[in-house]
């Protein structure tokens, strides 16, 4: 993994998170302070099947709702990777990334995310003759997508949710790529729960 490539991931979130922030505060400045019925929690489950693999994950986030149309959140990341070649060789990989994630609601049930991630990994190859090697590494992630949810309506912050992301980075060793470094779509679906919110209407 290279260090910079790291420093402009995170360089761009960072910046990213600001704009969205100040743009959130100048067009709803009914409350731009901190509000506990505001924050969120929650978490969803990644399948991602292709020709000779498998993706699969569970991710839980703990976040903040800045208006009623967007959301911010710090997560993390567990994914099980398993593929074979055609050679029979078989290749697997265990993932644990801390992340972040933007998610905008243009509509109530319609979303956009952008999610980035930096993953550590324990990668292991298992070759048809039966001899093994294993290595660990870092790389980042950068998945952008969007996604439905159900439930979802001003003063309430609890709902389920469906969505399919790419990583547009598609870096070597990336868990969401296949062997010949094309993006796998990621298919998530979760539940967003509200605390602290009870009755009380945002």
């Amino acid at each position: 993994m290279q260090c910079s490539s790291f420093k402009k991931v995170v360089t761009t979130s960072l910046l990213l998170l600001s704009i969205t922030i100040i743009f959130a505060q100048e067009n709803d400045l009914k409350k731009v302070y901190f509000d506990k019925t505001k924050l969120f929690t929650g978490g969803n489950v990644n399948m991602a099947f292709f020709t000779g693999g498998v993706v699969l994950g569970a991710n839980p986030h703990f976040g903040y709702s800045l208006t009623n149309w967007l959301d911010v959140a710090v997560k993390a990341n567990y994914i099980y990777t398993g593929q074979k070649d055609a050679a029979q060789n078989k290749y697997r990989s265990h993932v644990i990334s801390p992340g972040m994630f933007v998610r905008a609601f243009p509509l109530p049930f319609l979303f956009v995310q952008v999610q980035p991630e930096h993953n550590f990994i324990r990668y292991k190859e298992i070759y048809s003759g039966g001899s093994t090697a294993s290595f660990k590494t870092d790389v980042n992630s950068l998945l952008l997508g969007a996604g439905y949810c159900q439930g979802r309506a001003a003063g309430q912050n609890s709902y389920f949710y469906f969505s399919v992301m790419i990583d547009v980075l598609q870096s070597p060793f990336s868990p969401y790529v296949d062997n010949y470094q094309r993006a796998i779509p990621v298919v998530s679906a979760g539940f967003n729960i509200a605390l602290f919110q009870g009755g009380k209407r945002r």
